[in-house]
């Protein structure tokens, strides 16, 4: 994996897209690091979008009233959410420099959140950045059963029907395994995102009900 130093450096938002398209992200070592770096892994991990492994007893949660799913309606949240120490993850590597440039880009329509709520609380989520056709996942969070998991299957019928072409995990965990996620080499990874960054795609915060769920049902179809 290389790592480049990013702290001798300004960083805004427009810099942290250039990197996106040349196939770098951001990371700091941990919650209370200053500085920043930018990964640019041997292998990288992706979603294929039409390999999707959707189970059938998470499809069923999915298309029940467990949780009302939105879209951008709480952004800072979630990555709050994202960036709080649990159990099994005691450290983060979303500090607060990372949670002002990512604000920025949700304000300038760059990023956007998938949140899980349940009787008017935020119980699980997502976010990511969407550059032409490609989505850059960064991270998701849960304190509900299923909650992160549900998030993951709306973004990715959400980026079918957008038309998106690369959904880009970072790294593959067993998680996201379990999904489909698989590892590709650094060069077939900038091939795709080349591909992809020119696709017309766009983030549909809001779809139509009737076609998100005929969306869902076809990726619990190739089941």
């Amino acid at each position: 994996m290389t790592r480049h130093g990013a702290g001798l450096t300004e960083i805004t938002p427009d810099l942290v897209l250039r990197a996106y398209r040349a196939g770098l992200f951001p990371m700091a070592e941990r919650r209370d690091g200053e500085r920043l770096y930018w990964l640019d892994p041997e292998l990288r991990g992706v979603q294929p979008l039409d390999a999707f492994h959707l189970p059938r007893r998470l499809a069923r949660t999915v298309l029940s009233d467990t949780f009302e799913v939105r879209c951008d309606t709480a952004f800072a949240e979630v990555m709050h959410g994202c960036a709080a120490p649990t159990p099994d993850r005691p450290e983060t590597w979303i500090n607060p420099e990372i949670e002002r440039l990512f604000g920025a880009l949700h304000v300038m329509g760059h990023a956007h959140s998938v949140e899980c709520w349940q009787q008017g609380r935020l119980v699980g989520g997502l976010y990511g950045v969407a550059l032409g056709g490609a989505f850059f996942g960064e991270s998701m969070f849960s304190t509900a059963r299923d909650a992160s998991k549900v998030a993951l299957v709306h973004l990715v019928a959400r980026l079918r029907l957008g038309g998106f072409r690369l959904l880009d995990t970072q790294f593959v965990t067993e998680h996201l395994a379990r999904f489909g996620a698989i590892e590709i080499p650094r060069a077939e990874y900038r091939r795709r995102l080349l591909v992809a960054l020119e696709a017309p795609a766009r983030f549909l915060a809001d779809p139509d009900p009737a076609m998100l769920r005929a969306e869902i049902l076809a990726l619990r179809a190739r089941d």
